[in-house]
């Protein structure tokens, strides 16, 4: 027999014994599908320390004879839910007092029936319907939808238990808040409050004025908040309650008032942060424990407001008290100096403060608040005050700002190092209400203005060439009077009286 022969004859005798013993029966019992096993994986000294309650808890599964497929859990008994994931953080919700959480896990394998199942029972045991990727949102499986085909699952699923311990909100005055020693009733605060449990965990701040032992006092507020402004014009009342504006806004008002306001006495305000368990922070207070510190509320006595803007000692406050006082308005007018008495959260604060006022007379030096007035002017004009500007400027100046509270040309202004004592300030209009001026001293930095034509009446210019454009003008409205010099300097011939006499009784119409 040739090579060849013998080596077919060699390999058909070989495949005619494999073919036979494949249709042999196995002989023996077919293992059974074998439960998983489950395990938490723990932080150290996880079991003793009490934790957060935000917690990060892992576990993991072992399958004799397949694969883990996902893993059910559950808290406190609750019911089952399903994840693939081998960890998750959770947020657990506790009371004031520290609450010890129980948690399950059990580990499922893949070993499933090869459909969908909607209801998983084992060991007596409603696992509810087999989880799936609900892609169309309809809450019931499809069949273009996957989904997890569970096995066996552990029958003895791991319990760990979790000593949860709740920490109190802290709460602290940002850097922005103060009380200055004295203002009106209008003031603004401002707060940090956090929580180790969570900033969202913060469910209430709590606001009072003076008294926080009565409950009756305490407002409050959403636990987002962190900023209001207080302001009152209940002046008559024996009681007075405070509008709280959240954040400051006039569109966002508190529904409920604020009690405990005492006019023309020390005031302290309190705040306090309030979590989702009721545990509180302590409160704060401003002004603080200082003995030194402290704030004077006083009442409005008129709807005038003089607003001293000097920042170097002056008798410019003198001189005006003079003059308002020789125009019968003696005890009919208030005084805010904002240099001394600077609110916090200052455009809001001083906005909502001149509100409490129709009239206006605000005079500087050359370092005026140009930031307030231009912030507040127009608003204040737009709700009916009218308002006297006697202002002077730095050297440098923003025109663009500068024309956003005064009807000026914004690329137009007159600049001069100085005038000196005896120059005129002549009228440009045939009213002779509006005297000529005379400067009794040297007044530096002098600014003049061209004016817009559609808004404003020109009504004070420098005569003699000393600076072109004009001085004093009102807008068309006659609700604002603006004259870039200080009139406590412009006294010369005695008319600075008659000006202003001219201004508030016969323009803006203030009464005695």
């Amino acid at each position: 027999m040739s090579y060849r022969k013998y080596f077919l004859a060699v390999l058909s005798i070989f495949i005619s014994a494999f073919v036979y013993s494949c249709k042999e029966e196995i002989v023996g019992v077919r293992n059974n599908n074998q439960p998983p096993e489950t395990k938490v994986s723990l932080i150290p000294d996880s079991v003793i320390t009490p934790q957060q309650t935000r917690l990060l808890v892992s576990w993991w599964g072992d399958d004799p004879d397949g694969l883990i497929v996902g893993f059910y859990f559950r808290w406190n008994d609750e019911p089952w839910r399903f994840t693939p994931s081998n960890d998750s953080l959770f947020a657990l919700k506790i009371g004031a007092s520290d609450t010890t959480f129980k948690f399950n896990v059990a580990a499922a394998d893949d070993e499933g029936n090869g459909k969908y199942d909607t209801r998983v029972f084992q060991y007596n045991t409603d696992y509810g319907p087999e989880p799936f990727i609900d892609k169309n949102g309809n809450g019931v499986w499809d069949s273009n939808e996957k989904y997890y085909d569970i096995g066996l699952i552990d029958p003895t699923p791991a319990e760990f238990f979790f000593p949860l311990k709740n920490s109190a909100p802290t709460i602290q005055w940002n850097e922005l808040s103060f009380v200055p020693d004295t203002s009106f009733p209008v003031m603004s605060f401002g707060w940090i409050a956090d929580d180790i449990d969570g900033v969202e965990s913060i469910l209430k701040i709590n606001i009072a004025l003076n008294d926080t032992s009565n409950f009756e006092n305490i407002i409050s507020l959403d636990g987002s908040v962190r900023t209001v402004t207080l302001r009152t014009k209940e002046f008559a009342s024996q009681n007075p309650l405070m509008e709280i504006l959240i954040e400051g806004q006039e569109n966002n008002i508190h529904p409920e008032k604020l009690p405990g306001l005492g006019f023309e006495d020390l005031n302290y305000f309190y705040v306090q942060a309030e979590d989702i368990s009721g545990a509180k922070s302590k409160f704060i207070s401003l002004p603080g424990d200082d003995p030194d510190d402290y704030w004077y509320i006083k009442k409005p006595i008129s709807n005038f407001l003089v607003i001293d803007d000097y920042a170097t000692a002056d008798n410019a406050a003198a001189f005006y008290t003079a003059m308002f006082d020789s125009l019968g308005l003696s005890g009919s007018y208030d005084i805010f100096n904002i240099k001394t008495q600077e609110p916090p959260f200052k455009n809001v604060t001083f906005f909502e403060t001149i509100k409490l006022f129709d009239y206006l007379f605000w005079y500087t030096d050359n370092n005026p608040s140009i930031d307030l007035a231009s912030f507040s002017t127009q608003k204040y004009l737009s709700q009916g005050g009218k308002v006297a500007f006697s202002m002077q400027f730095p050297q440098a100046v923003d025109p663009v700002e500068l024309q956003s509270f005064i009807p000026i040309i914004s690329d137009s202004i007159g600049v001069k190092i100085s005038l000196l004592p005896g120059t005129e300030i002549a009228s440009d209009t045939t009213d002779p209400s509006y005297p000529n001026l005379k400067l009794t001293l040297n007044v530096f930095r002098v600014k003049s203005f061209y004016l817009s034509e559609l808004a404003a009446n020109p009504i004070y210019y420098y005569p003699n060439g000393e600076l072109p454009g004009f001085a004093g003008f009102t807008n068309i409205e006659m609700t604002e009077f603006f004259i870039a010099l200080p009139l406590d300097k412009c006294n010369g011939t005695g008319n600075v009286k008659s000006l202003l006499q001219k201004v508030f009784f016969d323009d803006f119409g203030i009464t005695r």
